[in-house]
């Protein structure tokens, strides 16, 4: 505890006197200053105990000591101490009045004390309460490193607790509490999900303060500090405690903040190594050899070449404001692309799955396990950032249209084409300006949505222009004819009752198309071709 009134009145050495505010003597004395101006309120800061001898003031005039006490009192000095014996032989007692009028504490010192003698009082308890500080703060630092090497992260959060009398949690990136201390913190903490996304958008370190004992929308005063060296936190550690901390709580969250950085961020080189690992398996898994990607991965992936997977691969289009790289010098990726890699890594680390992830070159692959949290995760992310566009907002902070495709289960001899049912999948999420599209969809829609696009659309104009002209200068409904011709699977009769015309008269019809477009109808690759352009051309 710092010096306090109370204790330096206990002095036995100084012999002080209470004279005023005896019921206010716990207040901390920050330091001891003397000054004999009649308004020293400009060089205080607060928290001081000021020493006088009334050398420049009128002590028995009630009104000035009123208001020289009130300007003290206003300016944060906790006490006053009036030396007798040098201009007065005992404390006037206007100032007396005024000082119990006022609540400061008034202080008589007797003239054998100096004040001397009270500065180096005040100052050797700051120095050891500071002392006591430091001692608490490197017993904690062991006793929170002792935690962390023999219980890992809880462990350290329990200590960290008790320590600071309150409770602490940890949350990953995305803001879900991974562990607490007391048990019951776990609800309480997840109170803060929300000020822990915001403080990862800050630039790390940062830290942020909410809630409060004085009220508000927590009970409790909380601190909230990023965990992470690199440009992205990797976690974040909250404290809440009933009061502010003192200075050995603080050594001990500052000591917990250090070990858990290091418990959780993996040095740059070390996940650049993985991301090597990771791209070497994926090659070999994609270029048909099973058994050395599983040799390769050894146990850094668990189970996941053991069990059906699923291949991810995503994009994310530069937007033209900040048109750069979708991956960084390192290989990290950016924007988009590292919101969803951080929650399909966090997602795999609160289950306890192993998932492979290669970022670079403008896209990000992955493999998650099937039915698996990466997965799930992939589809939430991909359902809120659909939520983000459709209320109006890109979604990604600027980092242009993220897209995703999704291969149906696969194991590691089907890698390849699990490879390539992502691609696919992630060019019809495009051409549909979806942000994520799974294989499986594919195959339960249809066709015609495909139709859509640009390019097929031009080849159904080309291809049908001819025959549209002809229609155009009133001699024939060719376009008609052959759409019902089609239809009908080359039945004449069906086709020509559904015309209202005679089967010679769509017979005769359909040699001018074969004589307009220079193909013959007998083929059944040009009638494919004219039945996509006229379902393409009718989309419009």
């Amino acid at each position: 505890m710092p010096p306090t009134l109370a204790s330096l009145v206990h002095h036995s050495a100084l012999k002080l006197t209470v004279r005023a505010g005896g019921d206010r003597l716990d207040v901390p004395v920050r330091w001891a200053h003397v000054s004999e101006l009649a308004d020293p309120v400009p060089y205080m800061e607060g928290g001081e105990l000021l020493l006088i001898t009334a050398l420049k003031l009128d002590a028995e005039d009630p009104e000035a000591m009123r208001r020289y006490v009130k300007r003290l009192a206003g300016a944060g000095v906790v006490g006053l101490g009036f030396a007798v014996g040098v201009n007065y032989e005992e404390i006037p007692q206007a100032l007396v009045s005024a000082a119990e009028a006022a609540g400061l504490p008034l202080l008589e010192v007797p003239r054998r004390t100096p004040f001397l003698a009270i500065s180096k009082a005040v100052s050797a308890a700051i120095a050891a309460d500071q002392y006591r500080s430091v001692t608490a703060g490197f017993a904690a630092q062991r006793e929170l490193t002792r935690q962390t090497l023999t219980a890992g992260p809880e462990g350290l959060l329990a200590s960290l607790a008790s320590q600071v009398d309150g409770w602490a949690a940890l949350y990953d990136a995305s803001g879900a509490v991974v562990a607490a201390a007391p048990e019951w913190a776990g609800r309480r903490a997840a109170r803060f999900t929300a000020d822990v996304e915001r403080l990862r958008d800050r630039a790390a370190p940062a830290s942020a303060v909410v809630g409060g004992p004085e009220g508000g929308e927590h009970d409790d005063r909380v601190e909230l500090h990023s965990l992470g060296t690199g440009r992205l936190p990797r976690a974040a550690l909250a404290v809440g405690t009933a009061a502010a901390l003192g200075t050995a709580e603080r050594y001990a969250v500052h000591s917990a903040i250090a070990l858990l950085t290091l418990t959780t961020e993996r040095s740059r080189s070390l996940r650049a190594a993985e991301q090597r690992i990771g791209a070497a398996v994926l090659r070999m898994l994609l270029a048909g050899e099973p058994d050395h990607a599983r040799a390769v991965a050894g146990d850094l992936y668990g189970g996941l070449l053991d069990a059906p997977f699923r291949v991810i691969v995503a994009e994310a289009a530069p937007s033209p404001a900040r048109a750069r790289s979708a991956a960084d010098p390192a290989g990290e990726p950016a924007g988009a692309l590292a919101d969803l890699a951080e929650a399909v890594e966090s997602a795999a680390a609160r289950s306890g799955e192993a998932v492979l992830v290669v970022p670079g070159g403008g896209r990000l692959v992955a493999l998650a396990a099937d039915d698996g949290a990466a997965a799930a995760a992939c589809a939430r992310f991909a359902t809120a950032l659909e939520g983000a566009r459709a209320a109006g907002g890109d979604g990604e902070g600027g980092d242009g249209e993220l897209v995703v495709g999704l291969s149906a289960p696969a194991g590691p001899i089907g890698a390849g084409a699990a490879y390539k049912q992502a691609e696919q999948s992630l060019s019809v999420a495009r051409r549909r300006g979806r942000v994520l599209v799974e294989h499986g969809q594919l195959a339960a829609g249809s066709v015609l949505p495909l139709l859509a696009d640009d390019a097929v659309k031009a080849f159904a104009d080309g291809l049908l222009r001819a025959l549209r002209e002809h229609d155009a200068t009133g001699r024939g409904d060719l376009v008609a004819s052959l759409r019902a011709w089609l239809s009908r699977h080359g039945q004449w009769d069906a086709a020509a009752a559904d015309l209202g015309v005679h089967r010679h008269t769509l017979r005769y019809r359909m040699r001018r198309v074969e004589e307009i477009l220079g193909r013959s109808l007998d083929d059944p690759d040009v009638r494919m071709e004219l039945w996509l352009a006229l379902k393409a051309t009718s989309a419009e």
